[in-house]
């Protein structure tokens, strides 16, 4: 213990009067003191250069999931950077670890989620492999922030902010009159799509765009014994829910909305339009169609009158 401090006193000494200068890893390897963890067990190899005092402040992951010392599950920082032995003997010769997840990675984002992969499967998680994001080379901390306390993209307010750094459509649509109440929190992307991917078109949470819309809109689900068509083969067909700027997040306002499907055989092509004139034509001039069909989703009257088939109260 003396002879371990009066080499690093020694050493200090020199550096004062300007001997060369010694790493601080290698003051306490000479003088044999052993580090200390800091966060996570075995970290005494990292956290004697990295530190609270760094750019981005690794320690903080001691407040995540990931620094439970309590969880037998709980990583190193080997298990996700690698062994980096290169990187801690001469780290101003290999300045990064064998694994780095920052923009400047030169490592497929494969490479840059295996490590996530490797305890985070199943489950949500089971179509990752064949999801869209795996396949444009988006990679797990392309969203995620790992040392951060506040991982952005599982907060409900800002989950959207990262999703509209790529989806810039989306962000748009968001601002508009009719949409979602995603800007305040009480819908997130991730009730509507999986980011993980999944087994149904457009990464939806459920097999289809219908079954994760009736999760909350279950009064449309029927079945009826009037069915709407579009109404059981998409919602999308008819509504945009990102936002819109015709009421009821439509694509486009009524009568124009009904008339892309329903060919002016009768009175369809002619609400709207300032050609209408005499008879029938003129009762329906400017109307929209859902002041009469008001049941667009389907009714349920077991009548089989004109009125019962064409939705109508």
């Amino acid at each position: 213990m003396v002879a371990g401090l009066c080499l690093a006193a020694a050493l200090a000494l020199g550096m004062a009067i300007g001997f060369p200068s010694v790493a601080a890893q290698d003051v306490d390897r000479m003088a044999g003191v052993r580090a200390q963890d800091k966060v996570l067990r075995g970290d005494a190899k990292c956290t004697r250069c990295h530190d609270e005092d760094e750019k981005y402040p690794v320690l903080a992951i001691g407040r995540t999931a990931h620094g439970t010392l309590a969880d037998s599950r709980t990583p190193t920082c080997t298990a996700c950077h690698g062994e980096s032995g290169d990187h801690a003997d001469a780290p101003e010769k290999h300045p990064y670890p064998d694994r780095w997840f920052g923009r400047d990675s030169s490592q497929s984002s494969d490479e840059r989620s295996e490590p996530c992969l490797g305890c985070h499967q199943g489950g949500s998680r089971m179509h990752w492999a064949g999801g869209n994001h795996a396949n444009r080379d988006v990679a797990c901390t392309s969203c995620h922030r790992i040392h951060a306390s506040h991982d952005r993209v599982r907060d409900r307010l800002t989950q959207s902010e990262v999703c509209f750094t790529c989806h810039k459509a989306q962000r748009i649509q968001v601002n508009r009159p009719y949409r979602h109440p995603i800007r305040e929190g009480k819908i997130a992307c991730s009730d509507c799509h999986n980011p993980h991917g999944s087994a149904g078109p457009a990464m939806m949470v459920r097999d289809g765009i219908n079954d994760t819309c009736y999760a909350c809109h279950m009064e449309k689900r029927g079945p009826f014994v009037r069915n709407h068509q579009p109404v059981q083969e998409n919602c999308a067909i008819c509504h945009d829910p990102h936002g819109t700027t015709a009421p009821g997040m439509l694509r486009s306002r009524t009568p124009f909305l009904c008339q892309e499907c329903h060919e002016p055989s009768t009175h369809q092509g002619s609400i709207g339009s300032l050609a209408a004139t005499g008879g029938r034509d003129k009762n329906t001039l400017a109307r929209g169609c859902l002041n009469c069909h008001t049941q667009v989703h389907g009714s349920n009257s077991p009548l089989d009158e004109r009125n019962e088939r064409l939705f109508q109260r």
